[in-house]
């Protein structure tokens, strides 16, 4: 008996404490917490998004390469819309009848999925048309504007180093959830690589509105409303001023220019011409079809996205690896008698005296003492065939970066190739080739691709004395770090006691006297001791490219360029002026009085009217 009295006081005070945590629980949602009620709420509430402002992207001296400005999108709700004056709305904010027509047969196709949800009408409305509108906006009263920015160039340059910001579609919502329609994403250039930093966070205003969807009063006077998050600003490693000359320089021309600040791998310019005027960046989606239509494939960005043959600047790396099997030496001298002859083989070359040394052929680019030293490395007796000295030598060469993605973080980066003794096998047999028969890839032609970026990054791997930071476009500021990748130093195979070696012969190729040779001394600038290699590319497609890469100064350089003209010709006709007046621009901050004939000329050049290369790689059907 006593136990049962037990159990019922037992079950009466549970039932009493229960019965007062639910009068508690219900006083905290009615008095205090009102997150549920406006959950209840949400069929007379309306959510506006507001959208946040793109965080800037500044140069490496705090200059805005892309800034924002203020724009508006008018919404609309279709389902509620009545007639109204359609002129009258079509000259408020300039647009043609057929726009209005074909949005609202969009509508009627979609008015299932659409049903009462309110949709864009019209992005990007400048301020001065927002405001005709708002005179007039009580004659369309289903239609409403909401503040948006849009971004704004103070640079006329790089429209592909920037990229452009455009409106999620379906294809990208179904591969990233985490967006809406309705939403700007960065889609090329920097604007995608720096997405996450500058998209912001996305807020919300709340608004009570009545039975016909009109919106009443701010829901609480903005209690629940949350404010948007601006994108953090990016601080890129380009210089500005660099960027804008590289761009000018390049007007007119096709191909690439790339300067690389050797001690830190941090990208200073990046030009790929024809390129995006920055003009059409804002309204890309206007001009997608003529940009796509244009011969010179002006969204191809050619810095990281072409590869072709390095012609004689592979000359470099050939000669450190020459150095490093020791098949060769300084003082190692091979004749050229307007070229080189084996059995059934003439690689020609232009004439200089011979024989030359190591030092010699690298200023004279001479195409016999490559192909020599070329030779020794694959018919060296230290390896049992030709086959596993070429692998020997695809290691070495891929160890400069080359036949890789570098790992930038700039987008859309390619490998390029490098060939191996299976690529031989596959065309001549197993054992059915020798030396000779790809002796081509002495000079930097033959089944050879490569990148201006991977050109850069030779420079700078050789300013370096034989080591190299990825080459990289976002720089570490406040408190946001690069991704350590970025701070280590890769290694090449090559020892770096050899490239003082290879450098005097740049040394010479750019400042040797006159009578010498030396193939670029139109680059040579007073007191900055530039050090450079000539390249002439064999194309399959048209008149040949012309290439370049440099350094300076000699000594703790601080900047080296790689210049790739498509269909240019000879190397030192145009591109070694190009990239030595970028270096000149860069270290001395203008053009000396007597270069600057050279840099109007470089202005004022057009080479449009020969064919543009195919962007898709062929190897050469020839060799030189």
């Amino acid at each position: 008996m006593d136990n049962d009295r037990h159990r019922t006081r037992n079950l009466y005070i549970g039932l009493a404490v229960a019965f007062l945590l639910l009068i508690v629980q219900l006083f905290r949602l009615q008095l205090i917490d009102s997150s549920f009620k406006v959950s209840a709420q949400n069929n007379a509430l309306y959510y506006q998004t507001r959208y946040p402002a793109r965080g800037l992207i500044l140069d490496r001296n705090g200059k805005v390469l892309v800034g924002n400005k203020n724009t508006y999108d008018i919404l609309v709700t279709p389902h509620y819309v009545k007639d109204f004056d359609t002129t009258e709305l079509c000259t408020v904010f300039g647009i043609d009848r057929e726009y209005v027509r074909a949005k609202f047969k969009e509508y009627r196709k979609y008015r299932s999925r659409i049903g009462y949800r309110t949709v864009t009408f019209l992005s990007q409305v400048s301020p001065e048309k927002y405001s005709r509108f708002v005179e007039s906006a009580h004659r369309f009263p289903e239609f409403r504007g909401i503040p948006r920015t849009t971004r704004m160039y103070p640079y006329n340059a790089g429209g592909n180093l920037l990229g452009y910001v455009t409106e999620v579609d379906q294809d990208f919502l179904d591969r990233h959830p985490d967006y809406d329609m309705g939403d700007y994403t960065g889609r090329t250039g920097l604007e995608q690589t720096c997405e996450p930093m500058l998209r912001g966070e996305k807020g919300y205003s709340i608004y009570l509105r009545d039975a016909n969807n009109r919106i009443q009063s701010s829901y609480r006077d903005g209690e629940f409303d949350k404010p948007a998050v601006q994108g953090k600003d990016v601080v890129s490693t380009i210089d500005a001023e660099l960027q804008n000359y590289g761009e000018a320089l390049m007007k007119n021309k096709v191909g690439s220019v790339i300067a690389i600040e050797p001690s830190t791998g941090e990208i200073l310019s990046m030009v790929s011409s024809p390129g995006i005027d920055v003009s059409i960046l804002g309204e890309i989606n206007k001009h997608y079809s003529s940009i796509a239509s244009d011969p010179f494939t002006p969204m191809f960005n050619r810095a990281v996205m072409s590869p072709q043959p390095p012609g004689s600047v592979f000359k470099l790396v050939n000669a450190l690896i020459g150095l490093q099997e020791d098949v060769v030496s300084t003082t190692t001298q091979y004749p050229c008698r307007n070229g080189y002859y084996a059995p059934g083989i003439h690689v020609g070359c232009h004439h200089h005296k011979s024989p030359v040394d190591f030092t010699e052929a690298i200023m004279a680019s001479c195409n016999s003492y490559f192909c020599y030293l070329f030779r020794s490395l694959l018919e060296n007796p230290a390896y049992g065939s030709e086959a596993e000295a070429l692998d020997r030598w695809h290691d070495y060469v891929q160890s400069f970066g080359f036949g890789t993605k570098l790992g930038s973080d700039f987008p859309s980066e390619i490998p390029g190739f490098v060939p191996t003794s299976s690529t031989y096998d596959r065309v001549y047999g197993k054992g059915g080739w020798k030396a000779l028969s790809v002796i081509s890839l002495s000079i930097g032609q033959g089944e050879l691709g490569c990148t201006p970026l991977h050109l850069a990054n030779l420079a700078a791997t050789i300013a370096n004395r034989g080591y190299y930071y990825i080459p990289h476009i976002v720089r570490q500021h406040e408190n946001d770090s690069i991704d350590s990748i970025f701070r280590q130093r890769h290694y090449t195979l090559v020892d770096t006691c050899y490239f003082e070696d290879v450098i005097e012969g740049m040394y010479q190729a750019v400042n040797a006297p006159a009578g010498s040779g030396a193939t670029a001394r139109i680059a040579a600038v007073d007191s900055l001791d530039i050090c450079g290699k000539t390249g002439t590319a064999e194309n399959p497609h048209g008149d040949e490219h012309a290439v370049f890469v440099c350094f300076a100064p000699k000594e703790n350089p601080r900047i080296a360029v790689a210049v790739y003209m498509e269909n240019a010709g000879f190397g030192a006709t145009w591109a070694a002026p190009v990239a030595s007046l970028m270096v000149e621009k860069y270290l001395n901050g203008e053009i000396a009085s007597d270069r600057r004939w050279l840099e109007q000329r470089m202005l004022d050049a057009n080479l449009l009217h020969k064919v543009p290369a195919s962007p898709d790689y062929e190897p050469p059907k020839k060799d030189r």
